[in-house]
């Protein structure tokens, strides 16, 4: 087997240890994270073979990703400035939240943790190129996927019973109505997943990378339509026959809709034909105590988002849209550069796991959390400082909007921290998984969702109704240091010592630099308040972003290179690198 320098010139998807996905928080862009969770690949082969080196292709997978996170962001700035952070917006958050939920319950999970790497089998050994068994897992998948969305608009009122709380900060109709135009989206996430599944498995990815873009422009275009509506959505009566309400949730769903038929032609050039396939193949069944575990897991993380929503939507109008905003902001760096980290990082992890070379594999996770600690924590520290300037600068579209924006920026501000915890935790459950252990990442899931829900539900007690939003910010990010470090204690039980005294010290030097550069970041912010009078609004908020940006990571990089970090310059060419290989 060629040894892992040799390797890094080209990964290709071969057969190997299936990775779970980690379900998305509502705010992540659902369709991104599809496309790029299912690209983990696992086993190195041999370059040469003619095939596209996946490298190369994970730098363009890393430039479509940026490009779905940025028109996914678009759409809910847009979102925002066209019906505010009100009933309205929270109430669409909740009712969009229920399609990405149910997905992941129904298939999400299992498709990207059990049927990737069947379908590579498949592919390999079957004297079709796996034509029979991909028709048979379509015609299966199609119709769980049917029954489960027809079960669920039929239980769309208890679904919204379930998520929004009854008080007078909320509008269950609203939520329901919306909830009949948005949950036909599992089915079209389902056969989107499954189409890009194929796709990856015969070595073809732009086209489930670049499908999210699509949803996104027509999400993009339909607001724009909602824009130039008169009137607003109506609150009494509701009703789902409101153009508005009409536009909005139709709309959003047809970009989900095009994101699947964009991938059809690519699966019909590979030679592909669809066909009705009835039966069922033992090979899934091989796999049915992972897809339990998987199963679980999503459930689980699904028991701590129904506790944030409800305690959301029981104390301030628009604190479910703004929690959702935030996580929004905070999924940015982790989305482009935690995946172009662990991209690069993951076959070699699980090459060696497959191996049961352990050592290789700490080292490599060692790595992993290095180059993530010097690239996220320094965007964590300008995130903190900047919150409130950023929020102002994205979403104070309308001099009516400063103090929605403002207590967003907050929030912003209060959580930021958690962004290089969900990315440790992240490594963590990936290196479970290339350890073909589904069940460690579930118990941590039940500490993390047992953390966040007893936390969640303390709030109220000791926060007022409209400071609650910012405790819930926090609790989710403070639920990813339990995670980071509970999985700490579980990896030490299964490999023995992580090296943890080398990442100890590259934090330490991070972190004192971070926390510099923050300060300093900070304090050219007051610096241009001071030096413009009146109430501060987008134009002041764009001068603080542009001065405390240059200020504050011009600061914290040169202290890293002061500090003689040594991941750093490594960290930047990984990065730079893989965005040079699209």
């Amino acid at each position: 087997m060629a040894t892992p320098q040799n390797t890094r010139r080209g990964w290709h998807v071969a057969e190997t240890q299936p990775i779970a996905a980690v379900p998305p928080e509502p705010g992540m862009d659902q369709a991104a994270e599809q496309a790029t969770e299912q690209t983990q690949v696992i086993r190195p082969v041999s370059p040469g073979k003619g095939k596209p080196s996946l490298l190369k292709a994970s730098g363009s997978m890393a430039v479509a990703t940026l490009t779905s996170r940025i028109t996914g962001f678009l759409w809910k700035l847009m979102l925002a400035g066209v019906i505010g952070f009100g009933i309205e917006n929270d109430s669409f958050n909740v009712a969009n939240t229920l399609p990405n939920m149910l997905f992941e319950l129904l298939i999400g999970g299992v498709l990207t943790s059990v049927v990737v790497p069947v379908l590579v089998r498949a592919r390999k050994g079957d004297s079709d190129g796996g034509e029979r068994f991909v028709q048979q897992l379509m015609t299966l998948a199609a119709v769980v996927l049917a029954a489960g969305t027809l079960l669920a608009m039929i239980a769309a009122p208890l679904l919204t019973v379930a998520l929004v709380s009854d008080s007078d900060e909320s509008n269950r109709d609203l939520v329901t109505a919306f909830a009949y135009l948005l949950l036909p989206q599992i089915f079209f996430y389902g056969i989107s997943a499954l189409v890009g599944a194929i796709l990856q498995a015969k070595q073809i990815f732009s086209p489930p990378a670049w499908a999210p873009v699509v949803n996104n422009l027509v999400v993009i275009a339909t607001i724009g339509a909602l824009a130039l509506m008169p009137g607003e959505i109506s609150l009494n009566p509701v009703s789902m026959t409101d153009p508005q309400v009409l536009v909005l949730g139709v709309g959003v769903t047809l970009g989900v809709v095009c994101q699947a038929l964009v991938q059809l032609p690519a699966l019909r050039r590979t030679g592909f034909r669809m066909r009705w396939r009835w039966g069922w193949d033992r090979r899934l069944s091989e796999f049915g105590g992972l897809a339990l575990w998987m199963l679980g897991y999503v459930a689980i993380s699904q028991i701590g988002l129904v506790a944030l929503s409800r305690v959301a939507t029981a104390n301030a109008q628009g604190a479910w849209s703004t929690y959702s905003y935030v996580w929004m902001l905070l999924q940015l760096p982790y989305g482009v550069i935690g995946f172009s980290i662990m991209t690069a990082i993951l076959p070699r992890m699980s090459a060696a796991a497959a191996d049961g070379d352990h050592q290789r594999v700490i080292d490599d996770l060692s790595l992993g959390n290095r180059l993530s600690t010097v690239t996220l924590l320094p965007v964590s520290a300008v995130m903190t400082a900047l919150g409130v300037p950023l929020s102002l600068a994205l979403f104070a579209v309308k001099s009516d909007m400063s103090g929605q924006a403002n207590t967003l920026g907050l929030a912003l501000a209060v959580s930021a921290f958690g962004v290089l915890p969900y990315a440790l935790t992240m490594m963590q459950m990936r290196t479970f998984n290339a350890l073909s252990d589904a069940r460690t990442p579930t118990l941590i899931m039940v500490v993390m969702t047992a953390a966040k829900v007893l936390m969640a539900f303390a709030l109220p007690v000791f926060l007022a109704p409209d400071q609650v939003v910012f405790g819930l910010t926090f609790v989710n990010s403070f639920t990813f240091i339990v995670g980071w470090l509970v999985g700490e204690i579980w990896l030490r039980n299964r490999l023995g010592p992580l090296g943890s005294r080398r990442f100890l010290k590259t934090l330490a030097k991070t972190l004192t630099a971070s926390v510099a550069g923050g300060l300093l970041c900070w304090g050219s912010v007051v610096g241009v308040d001071a030096l413009i009078p009146g109430e501060a609004g987008a134009g002041t908020g764009w001068l603080q972003l542009l001065v405390g940006t240059v200020v504050g990571f011009a600061a914290i990089f040169g202290l890293m290179s002061v500090l003689r970090v040594a991941e750093l310059q490594p960290a930047i060419g990984r990065l730079t690198g893989l965005l040079r290989r699209r």
